[in-house]
């Protein structure tokens, strides 16, 4: 069955490029101009994305990420215009998984969408175990293996790994890790986070200097791919 993409696009000549583009390469594409149109056509499809562009004529983008992250898990891509580094933040904050700088061309929009879908399709986690190629996190167990071999871990940063782990492809700002995993977070010290960032690189990367798993988004925070 064809996955369903929704854009919420206030631009018609964007959003109707977007839909064409999507549906030959097999999606079903809908489209909203606007906020309210966008929640109903999310709650009457159930799409299985969103392409959310952050400046709409009835309601601040960044709102109805929230909203719709408070009543789904889906990948949400924003639209967001060159510059608009704040809104990204307070987009990603909310809840969105990654952001697409207009102008964009069609072809890496596309990518983006297969990877953010293929991401969510396998970042699904089963009986508590997050599988990435050779690296098994079992959160149960508390327990992280390479290749099957045991990682020593400790525990702030097994907890750091499962939450960026536990949403493969979506963006975590700095402050959002912060809160999840230091709930004392008022008197951790600046660089603590790239401190265990660095540590969990050292332990689990087949080469930390070049992460495949555990990468820096510039200016944001860290994201994980499986």
């Amino acid at each position: 069955m064809a996955e369903k993409i929704l854009i919420i696009e206030d631009e018609r000549a964007i959003a109707d490029g977007l839909a064409f583009n999507l549906r030959q390469e097999g999606f079903l594409a809908f489209i909203a101009l606007d906020g309210q149109t966008a929640l109903k056509v999310l709650r009457r499809e159930a799409p299985d994305l969103l392409l959310l562009d952050l400046m709409l004529p009835d309601v601040d983008g960044v709102d109805l990420c929230r909203v719709v992250r408070a009543e789904s898990d889906i990948p949400i891509l924003m639209l967001t215009a060159r510059g608009q580094d704040a809104e990204k933040v307070r987009g990603l904050e909310a809840g969105a998984d990654d952001y697409i700088t207009k102008p964009f061309s069609i072809i890496e929009v596309i990518a983006r969408v297969k990877a953010a879908l293929r991401r969510a399709r396998m970042g699904a986690v089963a009986g508590g175990r997050i599988l990435a190629g050779p690296l098994v996190i079992d959160q149960e167990a508390r327990t992280v293996t390479v290749c099957g071999a045991p990682v020593d871990l400790r525990r702030r940063e097994f907890e750091l790994l499962c939450v960026l782990a536990s949403r493969p492809g979506r963006v975590r700002t700095r402050e959002d890790i912060l809160s999840l995993v230091w709930e004392d977070r008022e008197f951790v010290e600046e660089g603590t986070l790239d401190v265990h960032i660095r540590r969990l690189r050292e332990k689990i990367e087949e080469d930390p200097g070049h992460p495949r798993h555990i990468l820096t988004v510039r200016g944001v925070g860290y994201k994980f791919e499986a």
